[in-house]
């Protein structure tokens, strides 16, 4: 039997979101599947990946093949870089310490990257919506600082 790890497409029309499912070969897109590993939602700004790295992991050993899409997102997840890094183990050219060392950091320099993304989109989100009101950043620190100063006073009273 051919194992697969693909998509499967939830949501309604036009607002998808999908599971990333080990599934056999032979099944429809959405019907039946084996394990829900993962989930994915191309709506938000940067996608939101969720995957169980052990998990995929664990189905990759087994020889399960992922599709394109989710050969990629494993990439960027860093699973394929722990099977990377575990078959140098399994030769001798590194021990387990070291791969799980070097294993940690990706994962804590790619979650890094993540963030500062996340970060990046919210603060343009927020220029963009102070555009539209008609004001600049700097006006906004303005009535920021002039809130605080006598939000504190309304306070004392």
């Amino acid at each position: 039997m051919a194992v697969k790890l693909r998509l499967q497409r939830k949501g309604r029309k036009k607002k998808p979101y999908y599971h990333i499912v080990v599934a056999d070969a032979r099944a429809p897109r959405d019907g039946r599947y084996i394990e829900q590993i993962g989930s994915y939602n191309p709506l938000t700004s940067p996608a939101t990946i969720q995957i169980d790295r052990e998990k995929a992991l664990d189905w990759l050993n087994k020889g399960a093949m992922p599709t394109h899409t989710v050969r990629a997102m494993l990439k960027m997840q860093g699973v394929l870089y722990r099977k990377h890094l575990n078959r140098g183990v399994a030769k001798g050219a590194l021990s387990q310490e070291e791969a799980d060392a070097k294993y940690l950091e990706f994962i804590n320099s790619k979650d890094q990257k993540i963030r500062n993304r996340f970060e990046q989109v919210r603060k343009q989100k927020m220029d963009h919506d102070l555009k539209i009101a008609g004001l600049d950043s700097s006006s906004l620190a303005a009535v920021a600082a002039s809130n605080k100063t006598t939000g504190s006073v309304e306070e004392e009273e």
